[in-house]
């Protein structure tokens, strides 16, 4: 089938985390996403991993991640002859996405207004940390440094601890759909009336935006959230909303009616607490008394009972657990692709169905240069004028055996 995106192409300068999973999304619906890399080293995220530990022959799973259905340029963009090929490409382009510091492209030659004059349909996508301006314009912007300023590592976690930062890079991948959700809107303009524009999205405002209820009620009730110490899963919640220790692992709860928690736990005494006031008021007390229960069975035998009567739970999974979920495995949330040396791999799976214009994952992240030839042939070099780019270290191909 052809896929929503096919007709495409985007000129990706994104490196690290947020940028390239926003073009890995546009990838994945079909469009052809070129992914401009440094010569020689290419992405700063080939050089980090997790545990000091790499995939096959040295591939980092960070950079393996989010860069599916792309196909690597690397180029020394300080050379002008690089700059020329960038220019070829970005005059056929429909969207280019960058992540540097602002200011960056503008020096390189690429900057909004260069490339807006030379193809007046291209929508030009800008992510930052911090945004373009500002008193923290200069500053690195990292997703744990967002997520400590927004608030968001003072809402996790229990009272008498200090800050917890979420477990995933939050910041990053909030940004990446906001850099989608952008560009698909900034493409529909673009069919009404055939101009692209600039688009700038950074992560502050990105995690600020996902906890939109949380400051709607801070700013206008004039009250801030206090953690509780039993580990509530949202500060502003009261009793049964949380999480609690089993025989054997551990049990969420979300809300639900308290009458129906009580018949679950089978313990008419808990009737004390059927104040709403009283269940957030005392609801570190009360997650003990719930725990007193909970920890006499196990989880699966918690969830019989309570998905009979309709209660909203589920069991807390580690990341190694969970592809083995019935329900993660109905859904074929994880899948396996080849890469040319870091082998079979598995990877988790595009995130939603489509009937007519399905995504697909057509190729593993690239090695570093690994489709120079193929795209410079593709926008009018020839053998010799790639070859005199390859020996002046101008270009770098990495080509699998």
């Amino acid at each position: 089938m052809t896929q929503a995106l096919s007709d495409l192409r985007v000129l990706d300068f994104t490196q690290l985390l947020q940028g390239p999973y926003a073009t890995q999304m546009l990838g994945d619906l079909g469009a052809d996403v070129i992914k401009i890399e440094k010569a020689g080293d290419g992405d700063l995220y080939r050089s980090m991993t997790f545990f000091n530990e790499w995939i096959g022959e040295g591939e980092s799973p960070c950079f393996l991640a989010w860069n599916r259905n792309k196909r690597s340029l690397a180029l020394n963009l300080k050379d002008s002859r690089a700059r020329e090929a960038v220019l070829r490409i970005a005059k056929k382009a429909d969207i280019v996405v960058e992540n540097f510091r602002p200011g960056v492209m503008d020096k390189l030659g690429f900057g909004y207004e260069a490339l807006h004059t030379l193809n007046p349909g291209l929508i030009y996508c800008s992510a930052t940390g911090w945004g373009s301006d500002g008193p923290y314009v200069t500053r690195p912007g990292q997703d744990l440094l967002v997520q400590s300023l927004a608030g968001a590592t003072y809402a996790s976690g229990r009272a008498g601890d200090g800050p917890v930062a979420i477990g995933t890079a939050l910041s990053d991948q909030l940004g990446a759909l906001h850099i989608v959700y952008a560009v698909l809107a900034a493409l529909h303009h673009r069919t009404r009336t055939g101009l692209g524009q600039k688009i700038e999205v950074n992560l502050l405002q990105s995690v600020l935006a996902f906890q939109m209820q949380d400051f709607f009620t801070v700013q206008n009730l004039g009250r801030g959230f206090q953690r509780p110490a039993s580990g509530i899963a949202h500060p502003g919640n009261g009793a049964p909303f949380g999480i609690y220790r089993t025989k054997d692992t551990y049990l969420s709860i979300a809300m639900n009616p308290w009458d129906k928690i009580i018949a679950a736990l089978g313990d008419e005494s808990l009737h004390r607490y059927d104040d709403p006031q009283v269940r957030f008021d005392r609801r570190d007390e009360i997650h003990a008394e719930m725990e007193k229960h909970t920890v006499t069975r196990t989880t699966n035998e918690w969830l019989a009972i309570m998905l009979a009567l309709d209660i909203w739970c589920a069991p807390v999974l580690t990341q190694a657990e969970v592809a083995d979920d019935p329900q993660v495995r109905h859904l074929e949330a994880f899948t396996e692709i080849d890469h040319p040396t870091a082998g079979r791999v598995k990877v988790t799976n595009i995130p939603f169905r489509m009937s007519a214009t399905p995504g697909e994952i057509r190729r593993p992240a690239p090695l570093v240069g690994q489709h120079g030839r193929e795209l410079l042939r593709e926008y009018g070099y020839d053998e010799a004028a790639i070859a005199e780019l390859e020996q002046a270290g101008v270009l770098t191909v990495e080509s699998p055996e």
